[in-house]
């Protein structure tokens, strides 16, 4: 039975699937760029261009009602998280393959299940805590010790995937209140004046211009997922989506494919296996 709120959840889906490429398109750019750029130069660019974007974006309908908030406090502990989230994540993409990092991030949904608890006051069904002690089993099956190549860093995404359920919830108590296109703009604006704060201590010269492109490019990335996923929860509620977000491994494995040659081995197929559907299975459980 359809739900009257969202009256077009096909075209909520395919806004969903959109923005995972953009994410997945993201991630493949900064692990190509971690490697030269510092992560808080990086991190600046990003949000500089996701700032004007947004304005450029929805300026002309909003006008100056995007700049009206009514939880300031809110909306800085949002972009901090943000920026937080951004800057573990190009620091993961440094010793994660794209496709296993994107897969980890799977376990967010699970994650901020547990994190209603005592955030939210949400009972967790029992359930649940096993299929997060499965998904964190996938987890480590993908960032597993080969050999010398291990380093503690790999566990990187496991802290990014706290950081981002946090991240959610918080977004979760502000839509109530707040305009997602608003909420977007004090996002990208946040970490714009964090990025600022720390250039003098994070700027490099950067002799390529290719490399400008790219991080430029990851801005618009960034910016254009976020905006349809903004899109996306307007027209389908987002226990409707959720199973659409895995998309995000396929895409992200076959731009590390593409880009780095690198495809995954039968143990790291396994353990993406095991989180997608620990993660399916958990979203059903809470919206079943």
């Amino acid at each position: 039975m359809s739900d009257p709120r969202f009256p077009h959840p096909a075209r909520g889906i395919a806004l969903a699937v959109c923005a995972t490429l953009c994410f997945a398109l993201l991630d493949t750019a900064s692990q190509y760029v971690g490697a030269v750029v510092p992560v808080l130069m990086a991190v600046w660019l990003r949000f500089l261009v996701q700032t004007a974007m947004t304005v450029l974006l929805l300026w002309p309908r909003q006008r100056a009602a995007l700049f009206r908030t009514r939880k300031p406090g809110w909306q800085l502990l949002r972009g901090a998280l943000m920026v937080g989230s951004g800057t573990v994540a190009y620091m993961s993409l440094r010793y994660v393959p794209v496709g296993e990092f994107t897969a980890i991030l799977m376990l967010v949904p699970l994650v901020i299940t547990l994190l209603a608890a005592p955030l939210l006051h949400e009972r967790v069904p029992p359930l649940t805590w096993w299929l997060v002690a499965g998904g964190l089993i996938g987890a480590m099956i993908v960032i597993r010790p080969k050999g010398s190549d291990f380093q503690g860093a790999m566990l990187l995404p496991l802290g990014l995937v706290v950081i981002n359920a946090v991240y959610q919830i918080v977004t979760s108590r502000m839509v109530r209140t707040e305009d997602p296109g608003t909420m977007h703009f004090y996002t990208g604006l946040t970490g714009l004046v964090f990025g600022t704060l720390l250039l003098p201590w994070s700027w490099v010269p950067l002799g390529d211009w290719k490399l400008w492109v790219i991080v430029s490019v990851m801005g618009v990335f960034g910016s254009l997922g976020h905006y349809f996923m903004i899109q996306a929860y307007h027209r389908a509620p987002a226990s409707r989506l959720t199973p659409y977000m895995y998309a995000q491994i396929g895409f992200a494995t076959l731009g590390g494919w593409v880009v780095f040659g690198y495809a995954p081995d039968a143990w790291s197929i396994a353990g993406i296996a095991i989180i997608a559907l620990c993660g399916g299975l958990g979203v059903r459980v809470r919206h079943g």
